[in-house]
């Protein structure tokens, strides 16, 4: 693992601030979102998280670190999920010291030319979502059924776990320390795609304040997705699952105030 690198760059109202980026087989995109990710917001650090990537991703990283302080690498020796490595990502962000940890991912859907809105929503929330359902919010080069799904699995996920949350499944996010803090990473057992609907849940669970920010959610143009129809089915059955569970939970807790 390249070292953090401690820079003393600061976001008025925010202090320190890392975005997580995780990586499997980016290697046409990681240099260009990066690129971008230091231009629009250049008092922001960078966390390169890459699953062994065979594509030579994680050398391309390195070299990024290399030529610029503000940018780092943590190496992991296997695809683990994308839980998995924001966990990990969160979790040596936060020993390193940062006030706020971001998520973004690496191949362009989302602008980091939008993380502005993501900063000033943070000024008065817990945690803020780039959100593509939310009025003002769009999605671009979606086929229709990708679009339906979406919809569908949150629609599916309000329904099931009671959050006002429009856009559970989001993965373009702002963190504040104390909210990683309260939530208790060592707790967090998802490691795949429904990680962002855990961790959503578990920061309203906490009575912490969660705020969606309209943005642009972009199809990309380069590499293959590491999202489909499988994965996605996927998810919902963990978070029919874990959500009947929580239930369960909740009418036994109900039950035993009431004794």
């Amino acid at each position: 693992m390249s070292e953090l690198p401690g820079t003393e760059h600061r976001v008025d109202g925010l202090g320190r601030v890392v975005v997580v980026i995780p990586t499997y087989n980016e290697a046409n995109n990681l240099e260009w979102i990066v690129g971008r990710l230091r231009a629009a917001q250049p008092d922001i650090d960078v966390l390169v998280v890459d699953d062994a990537s065979p594509d030579g991703t994680g050398a391309i990283a390195d070299r990024l670190a290399a030529a610029d302080p503000a940018v780092s690498v943590l190496h992991r020796t296997s695809k683990a999920g994308l839980g998995a490595a924001y966990l990990h990502g969160f979790r040596v962000a936060l020993a390193e010291g940062y006030d706020v940890v971001g998520e973004m991912d690496a191949d362009g859907s989302h602008r980091p030319e939008q993380l502005g809105l993501l900063l000033a929503a943070l000024q008065d929330a817990d945690l803020v979502i780039g959100s593509r359902w939310v009025p003002g919010g769009s999605v671009v080069n979606w086929p229709l059924r990708r679009e339906l799904l979406s919809r569908g699995g949150n629609l599916y996920v309000r329904l099931l776990l009671g959050i006002p949350v429009r856009d559970a499944t989001a993965g373009f996010r702002l963190f504040r320390r104390a909210t990683l803090e309260k939530i208790d990473l060592d707790a967090v057992r998802s490691t795949g795609y429904v990680f962002q609907t855990d961790m959503v849940a578990r920061t309203l669970a906490a009575g912490l304040v969660v705020r969606e920010v309209p943005i642009e959610f972009v199809e990309r143009v380069r590499g293959d997705s590491k999202m489909s129809g499988a994965v996605a089915t996927e998810s919902l059955k963990r978070i029919t699952a874990w959500g009947l569970s929580e239930r369960r939970a909740q009418v036994r807790r109900a039950w035993r105030s009431r004794r």
